[in-house]
């Protein structure tokens, strides 16, 4: 019995997933638990695994397709087994949707393929990627002038068909439509615009990137990128929080002179007791949390959560964008924990390679760019959680202690405040707590 491959819910909080490679070809044979394919998800790139045994019959999806969680993006099945069915019906629930949304992609995706001259096509439809799944070739495009003109008659074609022609300077007349009675699909548009000669008249540049200068002409005035699986989420996680959220911030300044003495006085130890200033901040962070817990709490919509434990989730870019992976229980691991967990966390999220486990579940959240010099500024909220804390850079500042001028090193933070959950005066005795622990880091090691 054929087995069918969904894309998978990876995460807790996937809504889709784009195709980052297939692992196996069509015609191989593959065991339940075997890698078929790697899906980036919105924070990391996972792996599908095959769900049955067989042969993957059909890949219904190419790499750099984004799909629903939910879609059908293959079929495993016996050698001999027909798929006719599965295939068709899979064709027909991508086409639904687009139909209602009056997208017109529906063509796109049941349209059979077009029979070419080292292959015969398709005995069934194949479902073909999503309208913006992957980048075009950069460059002017027009169409071939050799190639065999449309039907008398008005022209059929999609309305994607006639808005990607548009973008690349086709001229739908001179395009041969393989849909249904002749009717121009995306599939069209692409074939002719990859046999297109560069540089012809008329060329326009091709969304997803600007057209290549040539000599004697100015640089491009501009590149589209289409938007990855992860600056969707940001887009659409940040447009949750600035807009509906209710935020206050406040700004306290701590001195860090102990603290680096402290880290000095460790590193003396040896390698294993390198802690960074982002490290004891984590843990200080971790431990004011635990004194109170009325910011490390959730808004759940019809009432709050306070959390017992401290997970602090830690903001790292990456080339996609921000992902936030966890330390659990941040306030009960020594700083040589948070340091070397640290590390693994973000080397790991840099490489798109985080469990889900690993990056949801947090608390509250920190944000540091101190490290790019960037002396102060305020972070976006990561609902549902309260509150974020975000660290400047650390510097020498003159400074009156005691009525004498003296030089110490010095760091801002800002807390932005979720006012539904903290007023103002919790939000300044947990700072409070947080510059205690700061400035008498001793008070950290246990």
């Amino acid at each position: 019995m054929a087995t069918k491959v969904f894309m998978e819910a990876l995460s807790p909080t996937m809504e889709e997933g784009r195709l980052v490679k297939w692992l196996k070809n069509e015609g191989d044979a593959v065991k339940t638990g075997d890698l078929i394919g790697e899906v980036e998800t919105d924070k990391a790139i996972m792996e599908l695994v095959a769900r049955g045994d067989g042969v993957l019959r059909k890949r219904l999806i190419n790499e750099g397709d984004a799909v629903p969680v939910g879609t059908l993006v293959g079929v495993i099945a016996a050698a001999d087994e027909n798929i006719d069915a599965l295939i068709g019906a899979a064709a027909a629930a991508a086409a639904a949707p687009q139909a209602d949304s009056g997208t017109g992609g529906q063509e796109d995706r049941t349209a059979t393929a077009t029979a070419t001259a080292t292959a015969p096509a398709p005995t069934a439809p194949v479902a073909a990627a999503p309208v913006a799944a992957a980048p075009v070739a950069a460059g002017p495009i027009l169409a071939q002038p050799s190639a065999p003109a449309a039907p008398a008659g008005p022209t059929r074609s999609s309305p994607l068909a006639r808005r990607l022609a548009s973008e690349r300077g086709l001229d739908l007349a001179a395009v041969q439509g393989s849909g249904p009675n002749g009717r121009i699909i995306k599939r069209d548009i692409e074939a002719a615009a990859a046999t297109s000669p560069p540089g012809a008249a008329g060329a326009v540049p091709s969304v997803g990137a600007a057209s290549a200068p040539t000599a004697g002409t100015a640089a491009p005035a501009f590149r589209n990128e289409p938007l990855s699986t992860i600056r969707k989420i940001i887009a659409k996680r940040l447009g949750e929080s600035i807009g509906p959220i209710p935020t206050f911030y406040l700004t306290a300044e701590l001195d860090l002179t102990r603290v680096m003495e402290m880290r000095a006085a460790m590193a003396e130890l040896g390698d294993e007791f390198k802690v960074s200033v982002n490290d004891v901040l984590i843990k200080a962070i971790a431990v004011a949390l635990s004194q109170h817990p009325e910011v490390n709490a959730h808004w759940m919509g019809d009432h709050i959560r306070y959390f017992n434990r401290v997970h602090i989730g830690m903001a790292v870019a990456t080339d996609d964008g921000l992902i936030v992976p966890v330390i659990w229980d941040a306030d009960r691991k020594r700083m040589s924990e948070i340091s070397r967990e640290s590390k693994e966390l973000a080397k790991r999220a840099r490489e798109r390679r985080l469990k889900p486990e690993e990056f949801t579940g947090s608390t509250f959240s920190v944000s540091n760019l101190g490290m790019f010099g960037i002396d102060q500024f305020t972070a976006i909220i990561n609902p549902p959680e309260a509150a974020i804390l975000a660290i400047g850079s650390g510097e020498d500042k003159l400074v009156v202690i005691d009525g004498e001028p003296v030089v110490r090193k010095r760091l801002r933070v800002t807390m932005s405040c979720d006012h539904r959950i903290i007023d103002g005066a919790v939000g300044a005795k947990f700072l409070q707590a947080l510059r205690r622990l700061v400035e008498n880091p001793l008070m950290l090691v246990y």
